[in-house]
């Protein structure tokens, strides 16, 4: 994804705010992100991501999500109908 692209869809909080969040405040816990811009408390879709960008984070990587923002739209419409992700 593209670092302006949203990776919490319902309250619009793209990867470069929630990157910035990481490195500003080092969250000991991924739950945390969730005071940035009130990220993952919405529709449940992007709690795995942020859990994975927080890790992405404590490891010492560029936390970053692969696939374009239309793949992981297009997966939140599916998580939507179905109330399932392809990592469940």
């Amino acid at each position: 994804m593209k670092p302006t692209d949203d990776v919490c869809l319902c309250f619009h909080v793209p990867l470069v705010k929630i990157n910035n969040y990481l490195a500003r405040e080092d969250p000991k816990v991924a739950s945390l992100i969730s005071e940035c811009l009130g990220a993952g408390t919405g529709c449940g879709w992007c709690v795995p991501y942020l859990k994975d960008l927080h890790a992405q984070h404590k490891n010492g990587q560029t936390p970053d999500i692969p696939g374009t923002a239309e793949e992981y739209t297009e997966g939140r419409l599916a998580f939507r109908k179905s109330g399932k992700r392809d990592c469940d």
